[in-house]
């Protein structure tokens, strides 16, 4: 395995390349450069992980109030990289975060398929009734 390193501000070059990360991505793929800049000067907590030459490799963001909510968002790692434990090393960081450790609740969204894998940090799917909406920006919708 390749070494890394823990960062929490990405250079404009990490930005590039985390724009070409999420473009490989179901979920992200329509992301631009320039929305990315703008949401990452909006989130609260950038944990990045780059490699020697400092690619990044992996990553994922938080949104949180720092006392009652965090929610874990885009966590990703570069596919060549994928398999090495790299995004065990980013939940760890997360949870074991220091400006996370009085927060109430640290949630994420994630797909059916990846439950396992972040049940290993003590999240769980059981939230009771609570339900999950969404309200998608539609400029066809007038008020």
């Amino acid at each position: 395995m390749e070494s890394y390193r823990i960062v929490s501000e990405l250079t404009e070059q990490q930005i590039s390349e985390l724009t070409d990360l999420y473009q490989n991505e179901f979920w992200s793929h329509n992301r631009t450069q320039q929305d990315v800049a703008k949401m990452l000067a909006a989130s609260d907590i950038i944990i990045g992980l780059v490699d020697e030459c400092d690619r990044l490799i992996g990553f994922l963001r938080v949104l949180t109030d720092f006392v009652y909510r965090a929610i874990i968002f885009d966590v990703i790692v570069k596919p060549t990289n994928r398999n090495q434990g790299l995004g065990k090393t980013l939940l760890n960081s997360v949870v074991h975060h220091p400006q996370l450790q009085g927060v109430e609740y640290l949630g994420l969204y994630c797909l059916p398929e990846m439950v396992p894998f972040y049940e290993q940090w003590g999240f769980t799917a059981e939230i009771g009734e609570i339900q999950l909406m969404l309200r998608p920006h539609n400029p066809q919708l007038s008020d």
